[in-house]
């Protein structure tokens, strides 16, 4: 659930950034949205490969 807490947190933490890039044409929050949505990615993909393991871990028992 801590991966789960970091992912809503991040997510949270954007919505500023989306707000000013999309109502006030903020380039630089757009820059700042860019990022933050590929940390999500990367957060993302780093829980599927530790559900994916320990679904494995699991099936092994």
């Amino acid at each position: 659930m801590k991966r789960f807490d970091q992912i809503r947190d991040l997510v949270m933490s954007l919505e500023g950034d989306f707000q000013k890039f999309y109502d006030k044409d903020n380039q630089a929050a757009g820059t700042r949205v860019r990022k933050g949505m590929q940390e999500l990615k990367n957060l993302a993909q780093e829980i599927r490969i530790e559900v994916q393991n320990a679904k494995n871990s699991a099936d092994n028992k």
